[in-house]
């Protein structure tokens, strides 16, 4: 087998054979040798002319391909130009847009938006249980500033009187030395907030705030808990949320500078994509990081309906 790529232009070059995408995926989707998506079954048969695997047991969707049971299923587009599209997107710092992926692979800029999508819906996430030790706290707004908008959208918003001034909240947690957890949240109210640090956070950690009075009535028994007033200063000692703003940063710079206007009902996938490359860049290369990303596409799906809202109600934002 052809050694793995390390650079886009390798990957491309590489995912152009056939053979080299069934192999690097078996690889990675089945690393104990291939099985039936369906019934888990080893008797097999592989047809060359069809590429697909067709299993021996009789049952429903006995015939299976690669995409099969993944993020991937049901697609018509090549999986050369899937996985080209994963490179970019799981190693582009500021991600990439839809329009640059349309012109670079040659679909129409409504499937290259699904397919972000639908990768987005692998980079979620998954639960490696609680942060502990010591974990920074913060929030931010997601949003057009006030001052630039039309007279009756401000009234919109002050008649709404939630605290967010038209904007969508950002609740983050960085654990130091560690993983980064960001959610979307309906406020920034103590309850949203103490919510969830509670969740995501192992009592007995040290806690780390700026002066907002929503984390300083969080549970004293549960955190030590020590705050930064960023009107007399940005760091003091260990104790500082500068970590959480260089996420904010890159997530800003992400937002405002490639996507430049996102639908806060699909905020939270755009957060989640951040989070993923946050959390892979230190010990991972673009190959592992790649690598990394397409272990995880098996059993997640995304259809054009529900990412819409045709399906009846509208994704949640969080």
């Amino acid at each position: 087998m052809a050694s793995e790529p390390k650079t886009l232009q390798q990957a491309i070059l590489h995912f152009a054979d056939p053979l080299n995408v069934r192999d690097y995926m078996i690889a990675r989707r089945w690393p104990d040798g291939v099985t039936c998506p369906t019934c888990g079954g080893t008797k097999l048969t592989f047809s060359v002319k069809h590429n697909r695997w067709q299993c021996g047991s009789h049952h429903a969707k006995r015939q299976f391909t690669l995409k099969t049971g993944t993020i991937f299923e049901d697609s018509p587009i090549g999986l050369d130009k899937w996985l080209a599209a994963m490179w970019m997107v799981v190693n582009c710092k500021n991600g990439v847009s839809s329009y640059e992926i349309a012109r670079d692979l040659g679909v129409t800029q409504k499937s290259a938006w699904f397919m972000l999508h639908r990768l987005r819906e692998v980079m979620q996430d998954d639960d490696g249980g609680k942060l502990a030790g010591e974990v920074e706290a913060d929030e931010t707004f997601v949003g057009g500033k006030v001052n630039h908008m039309h007279r009756r959208s401000k009234r919109t918003i002050q008649a709404k009187n939630d605290g967010n001034w038209g904007k969508t909240v950002v609740l983050g947690l960085l654990e130091r030395e560690g993983r980064v957890r960001a959610a979307v949240a309906p406020t920034r109210r103590h309850y949203d907030v103490h919510r969830n640090v509670i969740a995501n956070v192992e009592a007995g950690s040290t806690l780390f705030t700026d002066e907002f009075n929503a984390y300083q009535s969080l549970p004293p028994d549960q955190f030590t808990h020590e705050i930064i007033n960023k009107l007399e200063g940005y760091v003091k000692g260990r104790v500082h949320v500068n970590g959480m703003e260089n996420f904010w940063s890159l997530l800003k710079r992400t937002l405002k500078g490639t996507y430049v206007s996102v639908d806060p009902v699909h905020l939270q996938a755009y957060v989640d994509e951040q989070v993923f490359r946050f959390n892979n860049r230190v010990e991972m290369n673009d190959g592992q990081r790649f690598s990394a990303a397409l272990t995880m596409i098996v059993g997640k799906r995304l259809t054009w309906d529900a990412l819409t809202g045709k399906e009846g109600t509208p994704r949640p934002a969080a």
